[in-house]
């Protein structure tokens, strides 16, 4: 499998709450264990979803980084 195929990309940028989390739930399952899903959101409460998104469906929050209000979510998927 190529790293483009364990790979996948969101731009959520200008949706709301619950909208990028739902993006990503289906991005994610078309991922096998150990992919990477990488977001952009621009909702100040989607650092908090993701984390939740995360702790309960068992994916990992690789990383958060706020680049001048443009959110950037690298998630690894669960087993």
């Amino acid at each position: 499998m190529t790293a483009e195929q364990k790979a996948g990309f969101i731009d959520a940028r200008g949706l709301r709450c619950p909208l990028p989390v739902l993006k990503a739930r289906k991005a994610i399952k078309a991922l096998p264990a150990g992919g990477i899903l990488k977001i952009i959101a621009t909702d100040p409460a989607a650092p908090l979803d993701f984390q939740h998104f995360c702790n309960t469906q068992g994916h990992e929050l690789v990383e958060v980084r706020d680049d001048d209000g443009e959110l950037h979510f690298t998630i690894r998927r669960g087993a």
